[in-house]
C-alpha cells in the first residue's frame, strides 16, 4: 500500500485531502507545517508529498529542495491557492512532479497522485534492475591476475582505443566487455553483441552490415546490421577467430573509414562504434595458418586484454562460489544456502577447464541437490561426473 504525507498548515484541507485518500486505500500521515513535514520525510519512508507551498516556519519550496538534497525516492505534488505558472514551473525544475491549485479538483488530484505514484514504482524498479545489473556484472576476485585486469579496464575505459580480449571459454571475456562499455564515455549508448562463431559464414556479413530488400533469396525486407545498430556505442564481436575472411575485409574496412555498405546496397552509412574483440583461439598462429588476417589483427589489437583462466586464480573461487550462491538464490526465489570451508577447499583442488561458467554451474547443481548447507560430501557427489 502506498503511503502519502499531508504537509499543509490548514486542518480543514488536510481533513479533506485525508478522507478522499483513505477512502482510496491509501495510508496517510500529516504534517502542519514545512518543519515537521520535512522531518517526518527525514526520519519515515513515504512515495508520495502533497505539499502546501504557503505554510510558517519552512514553506513548501524549501521542504522540497531539502527534500532532494537527501536522496530519498519519494514524489512531490505541490499545492497552493496563489500559485501562478512561473511557481509551478520552478517547483516543477526543482523536481516536483506536479502543481495543483486550491481548492483542488478531485479527479484531477486522483489521476496526479495515480500517475505520480505510478512514477515513483518506476523509479524503484529501475534502481532495483541497476542493481541487478551491476551485481550480475560484477568482476569478482582478488588474485594479482584479477588486480591486474581491473587496473587495466580503469586505464582504457574512458578512451576510444579497440580492445582485443583473450582467455579460454568461460573465463569471463564478455564480462570485462562489458565492464569497458559501462565505464566508457559511450555507456548511455548501446552495447551490441555478435558471436562471431554462432553465425553461418555466408550469413554473418549480412548479420554485421546488414542487407537491402531482394539482395538474396531470403532477403523479402531491408535489415539494419550490427554496425549500424551500435552507432555511438560499442560493437562487441566475440570469438572473432571464426569469422570468415570475406567478412574480416569488409570489418577491416569500416575501421579505418568509419564506413559500412549493406549487402546488395552500393550507398556508404557513416559509422561512429568502438569495436571490442575477443577470442579464445591463438590469433597469431590463425595469421600464419592464413585463417586471419594480420592487418584486422593490428587494427583491432590497439589494447590487448588477456583474461586468465579459473586454475591459475584459484584463491578467487570462495569469493565466486559466495557470488553464485547468492544470485542463484535471488533467481529462484529460496534463501541462500550455506557451504562449508571443507566444501570450498575441495572445490579449489578440482581442474576447472570449463572455467567461471563450469563453477557456476556446479554451485547451482549443489544448491539444487544439497538438503540445507552444502557440505564436503556434496561437492564430491555432484562434481564427480563432472570431472
Amino acid at each position: 500500500m502506498a503511503k502519502i504525507i499531508i504537509i499543509d498548515d490548514e486542518k480543514s484541507i488536510r481533513y479533506t485531502l485525508r478522507d478522499i485518500l483513505e477512502y482510496e486505500k491509501y495510508e496517510v500521515d500529516e504534517a502542519q507545517d514545512g518543519e515537521e513535514g520535512y522531518e517526518k520525510i527525514k526520519n519515515g519512508e513515504y512515495d508520495l508529498a502533497l505539499c502546501d507551498i504557503k505554510m510558517p516556519k519552512m514553506d513548501g519550496m524549501e521542504v522540497l529542495e531539502r527534500v532532494s538534497e537527501l536522496g530519498k525516492d519519494i514524489q512531490f505534488i505541490m499545492i497552493s491557492a496563489h500559485g501562478t505558472i512561473k511557481t509551478a514551473v520552478e517547483a516543477t525544475k526543482m523536481g516536483a512532479f506536479d502543481f495543483i491549485q486550491k481548492p483542488p479538483d478531485l479527479n484531477r488530484l486522483l489521476l496526479c497522485v495515480r500517475n505520480a505514484l505510478d512514477k515513483s514504482q518506476l523509479v524503484q524498479e529501475t534502481k532495483v534492475l541497476k542493481r541487478k545489473i551491476s551485481k550480475t556484472y560484477d568482476i569478482v576476485g582478488t588474485s594479482d591476475p584479477i588486480k591486474r585486469l581491473k587496473e587495466d579496464i580503469e586505464k582504457v575505459a574512458p578512451t576510444e582505443a579497440r580492445v582485443l580480449i583473450t582467455g579460454p571459454n568461460g573465463s569471463g571475456k564478455e564480462l570485462v566487455c562489458k565492464w569497458i562499455h559501462a565505464k566508457s564515455l559511450r555507456s548511455n549508448k548501446p552495447l551490441i553483441e555478435v558471436n562471431c562463431a554462432a553465425i553461418p559464414s555466408e550469413l554473418i556479413e549480412s548479420e554485421l552490415f546488414g542487407h537491402e530488400k531482394g539482395s538474396f533469396t531470403s532477403a523479402i525486407k531491408q535489415r539494419i546490421g550490427k554496425f549500424e545498430q551500435a552507432n555511438g556505442g560499442t560493437l562487441f564481436l566475440d570469438e572473432i577467430g571464426d569469422m570468415s575472411l570475406s567478412a574480416q575485409a569488409k570489418v577491416l574496412r569500416a575501421l579505418q573509414e568509419g564506413k559500412i555498405t549493406r549487402v546488395g546496397g552500393d550507398k556508404e552509412i557513416s559509422v561512429n562504434v568502438r569495436v571490442i574483440a575477443a577470442t579464445n583461439k591463438n590469433l597469431r598462429k590463425e595469421i600464419e595458418e592464413n585463417h586471419f588476417r594480420e592487418d584486422l589483427y593490428h587494427r583491432l589489437g590497439v589494447i590487448l586484454m588477456h583474461v586468465p583462466p579459473l586454475n591459475e586464480r584459484k584463491e578467487d573461487i570462495p569469493l565466486l562460489v559466495d557470488k553464485f550462491l547468492v544470485d542463484i538464490a535471488e533467481e529462484y526465489g529460496a534463501s541462500i544456502k550455506k557451504i562449508s570451508e571443507e566444501a570450498l577447499g575441495y572445490l579449489k583442488e578440482l581442474n576447472w577447464t570449463g572455467n567461471i561458467r563450469e563453477l557456476r554451474n556446479v554451485v547451482e547443481r549443489l544448491i539444487i541437490m544439497s538438503d540445507i548447507d552444502i557440505t564436503e560430501s556434496d561437492a564430491k557427489v555432484y562434481t564427480s561426473y563432472n570431472k
